[in-house]
């Protein structure tokens, strides 16, 4: 790592009203290169008072301090400014986050730095236009008795605690923060524990913008940290993104004060290719939605859905290309698949693979391990043989592993697609028309039309069922952080 990208990773970890402190915990973390294994610094977890000096100092600056005060556009000024700085360090962004997450540089570039400072440009126009409504909204008169007038008043909900997940760590927080800063609340961060080295950079260019000290705070903790900060009485809103365990956990902690909650807990998405597809057109695009950053995403396609008649066709070049993945260094721009972030997250889909081949699947492409290689790599894998209830096909592995499923019917493919506890997102393709109206049915958040994008700023993300409740990003998303007021008075 550069002596400029190490800058913004070395040092106290935990940034508690506008001053950086080492962590007092009694948990230590070990950062590592998932890559190379090689640690990359240790880090004190921050306390239990730590973290409640975070929350309190988010609190003082909301309620008493100089951010209550700051205009929309101010707000927004500062959030181009964040933009600019992040842009003129990018490169400094891209090796923290390539060294930690293990994402290939080419798909870094723009997901996981790119999109981010995107995301906060976007937030400094929502801090101009409002919410939907705008900020202040006049209500026709009331003519009952009494007679009166009204305004509804949309004002910032508070301070909001962001608990963020490591596959896409600085949007992730991004997400949160710039539709927070935006909307004028204050913010209490914890990372993943796996990637806390990108959120802090990201951090630190927070704290070069000026923003009044408790805007923004970051403590890096255990599950007792993120426990606090979803009960503490001083936090109006929890945003959680990451699994279905820990988020049932935090809605567990947010009920005794039965504060706003914000949660994607994950999916397991499936793609159609609906009856007439041109199989191997779209056999590249319909795997990288399942194994792109090595299937560490929540919204990964990793079940396809494939007419009974084309399942030979599929699976013949769906073999041949997950075979030619280039799976290596992040750090070259051929490589397709990265590790995975952990021994044990390995370990974890690998389990599933071999408990599903033990069952009776088949390995259509690829499966083992690349050699050569010390990092937590594994192949890409696709299975066939598989039933739509078996665990594989249920449960979310976050890993490079997708199945492939035959439908008879279109109908049979929208009830296999809805077969699952999750609705996060999904993908269709074939001719424009009926692809968008099979879209148009499925029961998930975002979905994807014949290879159309899924993640602009506008498009709120989101899932239905055990996928989480609230959305984040566009107009949806930003008003998650207002309350609605209703003003009235008599007309005389």
């Amino acid at each position: 790592m550069s002596a400029s990208a190490r800058s913004l990773v070395d040092g106290p970890t935990n940034y508690i009203n506008g001053r950086w402190e080492d962590g007092q915990g009694s948990e230590v973390l070990h950062s590592v290169d998932p890559f190379t294994t090689d640690p990359i610094r240790d880090i004190p977890c921050a306390s239990v008072e730590q973290a409640e000096r975070a929350i309190l100092a988010a609190r003082a600056a909301f309620d008493s301090g100089p951010w209550g005060k700051v205009t929309a556009r101010e707000r927004s000024d500062l959030l181009l400014e964040l933009a600019d700085l992040m842009e003129r360090n990018a490169g400094d962004l891209l090796e923290v986050v390539v060294t930690e997450v293990g994402t290939p540089v080419r798909l870094s570039r723009t997901m996981q730095v790119g999109m981010p400072i995107a995301n906060i440009r976007w937030a400094a126009g929502m801090a101009l236009k409002g919410p939907q409504g705008g900020y202040e909204q006049a209500l026709p008169p009331h003519l009952g008795a009494p007679p009166s007038s009204s305004l509804l008043q949309r004002v910032p909900v508070g301070v909001v605690a962001g608990i963020t997940g490591y596959n896409f760590p600085i949007n992730s927080v991004v997400w949160k923060l710039g539709p927070g800063l935006a909307s004028g609340c204050a913010m209490v961060f914890k990372p993943s524990p796996r990637t806390p080295l990108s959120t802090m950079a990201l951090v630190k260019l927070c704290e070069q913008v000026g923003l009044p000290p408790g805007v923004v705070n970051f403590v890096i903790g255990d599950s007792d940290t993120g426990q606090l900060l979803a009960d503490h009485d001083a936090v109006d809103m929890v945003m959680f993104t990451g699994s279905l365990g820990v988020g049932r956990k935090i809605m567990q902690s947010a009920s005794r004060t039965t504060k706003r909650l914000v949660l994607e807990l994950g999916g397991k998405s499936a793609t159609i290719l609906l009856p007439g597809s041109d199989i191997p057109q779209l056999t590249e695009a319909s795997i990288m939605r399942w194994a792109r950053n090595s299937g560490q995403g929540c919204g990964a396609t990793t079940r396809t859905l494939v007419p009974r008649a084309a399942y030979d066709e599929y699976a013949a070049t769906a073999g041949d290309y997950v075979t030619n993945l280039h799976i290596g260094s992040p750090w070259l721009e051929e490589t397709d698949l990265g590790p995975l972030i952990r021994a044990e997250q390995r370990d974890f889909v690998e389990g599933h693979l071999s408990r599903a081949l033990d069952r009776g699947a088949t390995l259509i492409a690829g499966g083992g391990r690349p050699e050569g290689y010390a990092g937590y790599f594994m192949n890409a894998a696709l299975l066939g043989g598989i039933d739509n209830s078996d665990e594989i096909a249920q449960e979310e592995l976050f890993g490079p592993v997708g199945v492939l499923l035959p439908y008879q019917t279109v109908e049979e493919a929208i009830a296999i697609a809805h077969d699952s506890p999750y609705g996060l997102h999904a993908a269709v393709y074939g001719a424009p028309v009926e692809a968008y109206e099979v879209a148009k049915r499925l029961r998930a958040g975002a979905v994807s039309i014949n290879g159309g994008g899924f993640m602009r700023p506008e498009g709120p993300w989101g899932g239905f069922r055990l996928s989480g409740m609230g959305r984040e990003m566009g107009d949806d998303g930003y008003r998650e952080f207002f309350q609605v007021k209703h003003l009235q008075w008599p007309i005389r």
